[in-house]
């Protein structure tokens, strides 16, 4: 990790603000799913040594870690499943209830563009856009009826556990992630190998064209289906871009300097909650966090138009 990469805010902007409380009782959860894939425990090495991260996110070193068996959803939870648990529990989002989200502005119609909200220092291409949510990705005049089996965005950490303790299952410890996404391959920078496009076929949902102002021809803003792309050798679908994947851990970027040796998770409470995976708004010129060892966190209220979550559990 080179010492001088400062750590770069990247793609997710953090809420200047909490909701107000959820004041409702959620109904008793469900028995976790039978279509999770059974993920074998082992042996894997988790992190990087490489220098192409950023120092202040803490990806390495590299250690070795023993795993125990575990359960994890082969796409992150899409509209469609989002939307059975609201029905079945009338939930209401952090973003619904404060009243707005986090939007990239070319995703935007035009007439929003113009910024009524500030936006997060340091990030301008972010829109903070009054009554965007799950079911309004882009705001006031979108939504997701189109769009069943893409991955539910603009839910916090907090909505996130809602949903799991509804759903009879938990978030992936970052070690369980990382493994997972993995696929089994040992030491590689993504989940099919060392190469972004190997053959020149794109493998991930990331950025393509000059961040963040042009897009190249074609090439649209947002997430695509959960199910896009080949999935790994473990049968996961875009652990690589796409949208972030919220993890059960507190972040802290000394992670690597003493976890435990066998299913780490970094308990101690921080500001911010880790997340993998990267996003559509990844790339290289900007950010590089697409990578299977990179990092990323916020707080865990915070929503944006790049993030969901995948879901675990142990096995049955």
């Amino acid at each position: 990790m080179s010492a001088a990469a400062p750590r770069k805010p990247c793609c997710v902007p953090a809420a200047a603000s909490a909701p107000p409380p959820l004041q409702q009782a959620m109904p008793a959860g469900q028995a976790a799913p039978a279509g999770l894939l059974c993920i074998p425990g082992g042996s894997f090495a988790m992190g990087t040594d490489g220098t192409e991260g950023f120092a202040a996110d803490g990806e390495g070193p590299s250690l070795r870690l023993d795993m125990a068996p575990f359960r994890i959803a082969a796409t992150t939870v899409t509209n469609r499943e989002f939307a059975e648990f609201v029905r079945a529990t009338r939930y209401v989002t952090e973003a619904e209830r404060l009243g707005s989200s986090f939007v990239f502005y070319l995703q935007a119609p035009e007439r929003f563009r113009v910024q009524t909200g500030a936006a997060p220092s340091g990030l301008p291409w972010w829109l903070d856009l009054p009554h965007a949510c799950w079911q309004r990705p882009e705001g006031p005049g979108s939504h997701i009826y189109h769009r069943p089996d893409h991955p539910v965005v603009h839910v916090s950490w907090n909505d996130a556990q809602a949903y799991c303790a509804w759903r009879g299952v938990r978030l992936p410890t970052e070690a369980e992630w990382e493994y997972a996404a993995r696929g089994g391959l040992e030491g590689r920078r993504y989940p099919w190998g060392d190469e972004l496009a190997p053959g020149g076929v794109a493998q991930c949902h990331i950025w393509q064209g000059d961040f963040p102002n042009r897009p190249a021809g074609g090439w649209q803003p947002g997430a695509t289906a959960a199910r896009s792309f080949a999935p790994n050798g473990y049968g996961l679908y875009n652990v690589a871009g796409n949208v972030w994947e919220w993890c059960a851990d507190w972040f802290s970027p000394d992670y690597y300097r003493d976890p435990a040796a066998r299913d780490p998770r970094q308990a101690m409470p921080t500001a911010a909650r880790s997340m993998r995976g990267g996003s559509f708004l990844c790339h290289e010129s900007y950010c590089n966090r697409y990578r299977v060892a990179a990092r990323g966190s916020n707080t865990p209220s915070s929503t944006a138009s790049n993030c969901g979550f995948r879901v675990a559990a142990d096995p049955a």
